[in-house]
């Protein structure tokens, strides 16, 4: 664990402009999504089509993952692609605030996790590239702690201007978001980016060639931590939007503030969990992080059957922060320790976002349906229940995974 301890001293001038980047693009990213749903449903909208067009954009992320993360491996560029990334995200927004034509939203969707696809890995990269590999855990950590934080305050914003203003007040906030995140990238100095320590190469090694199909099917920890993070966020993917919905349904007088609190609860905890899981990480490794983390959404679920309201928001939203907040910075950062020295970590984490989307892209179609033809509770029991295929991978497979952190 000596590697994960040691860290390099990195330029705060180099650094604030980094987490402010994290701060302000948390909300171009995720702050819209929960509103979307209650934004279609007062247009007319079934759960059943919300949870489609949410699938639709997730499926096209999902095939963009790993073309992104060799995008990034192989470009010197990658702060440009974090500006047309968030340009593409700004333009999603205004098509749907101005029609809610199913394909044109289903269109915004998809242009939006095309352009999440590429941000994800650009990050990471960026984070990778200056704070090289034995840095890379506790900034990362940091980077994670601002945009949870990034996310508190994006979603208190748009509780509040949703509540005044109505729900379009929402999706100019994340345009604004969406343009001090270009202004921070462009403040990180492009040579202050080392591109070899950005994807992963150690001094000395060849650039060979590599795809990322060939690493995710060649590294058995790799393929083991993909299909675990799959069966998760197939449970977890849909459960937040749902929340929201199953809120709204009951005649919520303020939909977009109870969809507020449930993001603000959650950011608050992840704040807190993802340095908690920074030093986890150092001091007993990414295994034990990474099963709290699984632990969690079972009981999230079960919680949520019975309490969708104001009161069962505390303890759900309390474990979604814990599940969330520990797998954001675990899950890099184990990618990145398991393919250190290859040159091809960003593939790599294409890779697992992948298979991992694929439950997420899959989860709100599955869990809108269930919820329109069973009900809110049994689709949240369903949804939770899946986090037990990850756990019984971690536990079967643990000294694999111990084995390489």
């Amino acid at each position: 664990m000596s590697e994960l301890q040691t860290t390099a001293p990195v330029d705060k001038k180099i650094i604030w402009p980094l987490q402010s980047l994290n701060f302000f693009m948390a909300d171009l990213q995720a702050g819209v999504g929960p509103f979307l749903g209650i934004f279609l449903l007062a247009h007319g909208w079934k759960s059943g089509l919300i949870g489609s067009v949410m699938t639709i954009g997730g499926v096209a992320g999902m095939i963009m993952t790993i073309p992104a993360g060799a995008l990034i491996d192989a470009t010197k560029r990658k702060r440009f692609y974090v500006v047309l990334s968030a340009v593409f995200t700004i333009l999603a927004s205004c098509i749907v605030l101005f029609t809610q034509e199913f394909w044109l939203v289903s269109i915004s969707q998809v242009a939006t996790a095309i352009a999440g696809s590429v941000i994800a890995p650009a990050i990471i990269a960026i984070t990778l590239g200056i704070a090289k590999q034995k840095g890379f855990n506790r900034q990362n950590g940091h980077n994670q702690a601002f945009n949870h934080a990034g996310n508190v305050v994006g979603s208190a914003l748009s509780g509040y201007l949703g509540y005044k203003f109505g729900m379009p007040a929402i999706f100019l906030l994340a345009a604004l978001f969406g343009i001090l995140s270009v202004i921070a990238v462009l403040m990180i100095p492009a040579k202050a980016i080392d591109n070899n320590a950005a994807r992963g190469m150690k001094e000395g090694n060849s650039d060979e060639q590599a795809s990322g199909f060939k690493v995710l099917f060649k590294c058995k920890p790799l393929l083991i931590l993909a299909a675990a993070l799959a069966l998760f966020h197939l449970g977890n993917g849909a459960m937040l939007p749902l929340y929201g919905l199953a809120a709204a349904s009951k005649d919520q007088e303020n939909a977009s503030m109870f969809v507020a609190m449930t993001i603000i609860i959650a950011q608050l905890v992840m704040i807190g969990t993802s340095l908690i899981a920074m030093r986890m990480a150092e001091k007993s490794g990414f295994w034990l992080v990474l099963l709290i983390s699984f632990i969690s959404l079972p009981i999230r679920g079960f919680i949520a059957a019975y309490l969708h309201s104001h009161i069962g928001i505390y303890p759900v939203q309390v474990l979604d922060g814990i599940g969330a907040g520990l797998q954001s910075v675990a899950v890099p950062g184990l990618v990145a320790h398991i393919l250190n020295g290859t040159g091809r970590v960003n593939i790599g984490q294409g890779a697992v976002m992948t298979v991992q989307g694929l439950g997420a892209s899959l989860s709100p179609a599955i869990g809108g349906w269930i919820a329109e033809g069973m009900g809110y509770n049994p689709a949240f029991i369903i949804l939770g229940s899946f986090a037990a295929g990850s756990i019984l991978l971690w536990l079967i497979f643990a000294k694999t995974i111990k084995s390489v952190n």
